[in-house]
């Protein structure tokens, strides 16, 4: 059995499709309202159970850790049925349930259609999960998997949100968890102090264009380059919008997958011109992409060149449609 184990924020969205950003202090007129579940994890979460088969997904078992409200508050039964039919399959009692709160962590979202661009503003009450609750629930997921003749292989992935508890929770995972286990950190937000650390401690890293261009770098190679002195990842990827994604391979060895070579995959669906309507979780379905190449059976003998080419293809198909729900697992 295959674990996958996504550990982030979890939000209901209220977005605002506006015709243009308005200035300070202007009125305007948004042309639609929409609320709907977000939150990095849980999109990508949300993505990977629309790819993978049925099949599949009784080989892989998709875990949730995240804080949200009190287990009987109105948000829960939005946020569980959020993930589409099917979503039974999807484990989310490693959730810490908040007594008391009611309301889930909020993210207004103002879009722009002259751009295709959203401007995004947070709103948590909820409590923060501390590093000591996540290594209970980690010992946890392995005590139940003990059974299952220690073939078990699990994949952590981690939002970055709050890197001093995220790096206890890594280090906590390479004490207690098998040998085979890939970590997988996102360095997303400008500025944040201490994701290098976290990249540091990681197998695998995402970059976002923002965090890139807020250390100086112009391009994904040049980011995937600099950072490659401070994290040992095998593998490192970034994303740049329009331009698509870079990814840089280490410690794979033979034929182009040898040590520090990088490869980039430009945004494009079978050459026609891409209209955006939705950037919402572009760079969640990026991730969702790799996770899918990286964890099925499907595509193991596909290139690195041609996972990263399959995560570039599919972010570029969410951004022309609203959502995640037309996405779907590639005919191999």
């Amino acid at each position: 059995m295959k674990h996958l184990v996504l550990t982030g924020a979890c939000a209901l969205d209220t977005i605002l499709t506006v015709p243009a950003f308005p200035a300070e202090d202007a009125k305007q007129r948004a042309s639609s309202l929409q609320v709907r579940r977000g939150g990095n994890c849980p999109n990508t979460l949300e993505v990977l159970h629309y790819l993978f088969s049925s099949p599949e997904q009784d080989e892989i078992k998709a875990h949730l850790i995240s804080a949200l409200p009190s287990p009987d508050s109105p948000a829960i039964t939005k946020i569980h049925s959020s993930f589409g039919p099917g979503s039974g399959k999807i484990d989310f009692t490693q959730c810490l349930y908040r007594e008391g709160h009611t309301e889930p962590a909020s993210s207004y979202i103002i879009r722009s259609l002259e751009t295709g661009s959203r401007t995004v503003v947070n709103y948590n009450d909820l409590p923060e999960m501390t590093a000591e609750e996540f290594k209970t629930i980690a010992d946890r997921l392995l005590a139940g998997s003990a059974g299952d003749n220690g073939e078990d292989s699990w994949w952590f992935h981690f939002e970055g949100r709050i890197p001093e508890t995220t790096l206890q929770c890594i280090r906590h995972i390479r004490g207690a968890m098998p040998t085979n286990t890939t970590i997988s950190v996102e360095c997303e937000k400008p500025n944040r102090e201490g994701l290098v650390e976290l990249a540091s401690e990681a197998d695998v890293v995402f970059y976002s264009s923002s965090w890139a261009e807020s250390r100086g770098y112009r391009s994904p190679e040049a980011c995937l380059r600099g950072e490659a002195t401070s994290t040992g990842a095998t593998l490192m990827l970034c994303t740049w919008g329009a331009s698509g994604a870079g990814m840089l391979t280490r410690k794979l060895g033979g034929g182009d997958e040898k040590d520090g070579y990088i490869h980039h995959s430009p945004a494009t669906l079978d050459g026609t011109p891409i209209k955006v309507v939705d950037t919402i979780g572009a760079g969640d379905t990026f991730i969702a992409g790799v996770l899918y190449a990286s964890l099925s059976s499907h595509m193991d003998a596909w290139s690195h060149k041609a996972k990263l080419a399959f995560a570039v293809e599919l972010a570029t198909s969410k951004v022309q449609n609203e959502g995640f729900a037309h996405l779907a697992a590639p005919q191999l």
